[in-house]
C-alpha cells in the first residue's frame, strides 16, 4: 500500500515519523544489507591479506623469533634498544631519507617539466608517453642490467669508455660517497616517464575556459602554471608527494640489485637492514622490528595527506 493511498482512506495525515518506520526504513535496511553483501568479500580478503600479516608482524616485533620455531619468547623492547644501538641501522635511516629528498624534488621536477611540454603536442603526445613509459613497465632486472652493462661498466660501459679516452672516471657503484645517488638515478631514470603521465592527465583536467581567460588576460607563460595549471593540478601534487615519501621508506629493489646494501653499507636502506636481520641471520623479530619503524614513516605523511584533503573540502 502506498503512503497516497493510506492518506486518502484515513482521512487524515499520519506522524512522518511513522510513515518513515513503515514504508523507508525496511527499504534503507534491505540496501545496506545488499551493501554489505557486496562488500564482505573484499573486507575478508582485505583482513586476511593485509590486517592479519599486519598484527602477526607487530606482535613479531616484541618477539625473539628464528622463523622456524613453532613459538616466540616475548623480549618487550629489546629488539628495538638493539636497533637503535645499531651504527648501521642510522646509517640506513639516513639514507632512506636522502632517497627521500631526492625523489621529491628531481624526478618530480622532470616530470611536471616535461608534462608542460607535451601539453603543447597534441598529436604526438602519446607516442612520447608511450616511449617514457618503457623504463617503468620493463623488470627493474632488466633496468638494472642496462645501467650496469652501458653506464656503469668500468670494462665496456660509459665509465669504461671515459677511461679509454684517459678520463680517470670512477665507478659509481664502488665509491662510498656516490653509491647510493648512483643507485637513486637509477630508479629515477626507471620513475620519471611515469610521474610525467600522471602529471600530464592531471593538466589537461584544466577548465579550458580559465586557460582561455588568462591569455585574453595577456598572463605570461610563469602566471599561467601558477595561477591557473598550479591550482587544478594541487591534489595530484599531494598525492604524488605522499606515494614517492611511502615509496621512498620502501624501496627495496634497485638497491638489492645494484650493490646489496654496499659498499660499506653506503647504500644500505630501511628494507634491505631488514632482509638482513630476517634472512641472513634469521632474527625475525628484530626484522619484524625494522617494518614497524618502517610503517610509521610510511604513516605520518598518509595521516598529513588526510589533513590537508579535509582542510580543502571545509575550505
Amino acid at each position: 500500500m502506498s503512503i497516497t493511498t493510506e492518506l486518502g482512506r484515513t482521512g487524515h495525515q499520519p506522524p512522518i515519523a511513522a510513515l518513515y518506520n513503515r514504508h523507508i526504513a525496511p527499504r534503507a535496511r534491505g540496501a545496506r544489507l545488499k551493501y554489505y553483501i557486496l562488500v564482505a568479500p573484499a573486507l575478508l580478503l582485505s583482513l586476511s591479506v593485509v590486517l592479519v600479516p599486519a598484527v602477526l608482524t607487530a606482535v613479531a616485533a616484541f618477539t625473539d623469533w628464528n622463523g622456524v620455531a613453532a613459538s616466540a619468547s616475548w623480549i618487550g623492547l629489546d629488539n628495538f634498544s638493539s636497533i637503535f644501538a645499531d651504527g648501521v641501522f642510522w646509517t640506513a635511516l639516513a639514507n632512506n631519507i636522502r632517497w627521500m629528498v631526492l625523489f621529491l624534488t628531481i624526478p618530480m621536477a622532470i616530470g611536471l617539466g616535461a608534462a608542460m611540454l607535451l601539453l603543447r603536442r597534441p598529436r604526438s603526445r602519446t607516442g612520447y608517453q608511450l616511449i617514457f613509459l618503457i623504463p617503468y613497465v620493463l623488470a627493474a632486472i632488466t633496468n638494472a642490467l642496462v645501467w650496469l652493462n652501458i653506464m656503469y661498466s668500468p670494462i665496456a660501459g660509459l665509465v669504461g669508455f671515459l677511461r679509454k679516452q684517459g678520463i680517470n672516471a670512477p665507478a659509481p657503484l664502488a665509491n662510498l660517497q656516490t653509491a647510493l645517488y648512483a643507485v637513486a638515478a637509477v630508479d629515477m631514470w626507471h620513475f620519471w616517464g611515469f610521474l610525467t603521465v600522471v602529471y600530464l592527465a592531471s593538466l589537461r583536467q584544466t577548465p579550458v575556459d580559465h586557460i582561455e581567460a588568462a591569455h585574453i588576460e595577456g598572463a605570461s607563460g610563469m602566471q599561467l602554471f601558477r595561477y591557473v595549471y598550479f591550482p587544478s593540478i594541487r591534489p595530484t601534487l599531494q598525492l604524488m608527494f605522499v606515494m614517492i615519501t611511502i615509496f621512498s621508506f620502501l624501496s627495496y629493489d634497485y638497491v638489492k640489485l645494484l650493490t646489496g646494501g654496499g659498499p660499506a653499507h653506503s647504500t644500505e636502506v630501511l628494507s634491505t637492514y631488514a632482509y638482513t636481520f630476517a634472512f641472513s641471520t634469521f632474527q625475525f623479530g628484530k626484522a619484524a622490528a625494522v617494518g614497524l619503524i618502517m610503517s610509521l614513516f610510511g604513516l605520518l605523511p598518509a595521516i598529513l595527506y588526510t589533513w590537508l584533503s579535509r582542510r580543502d573540502l571545509q575550505a
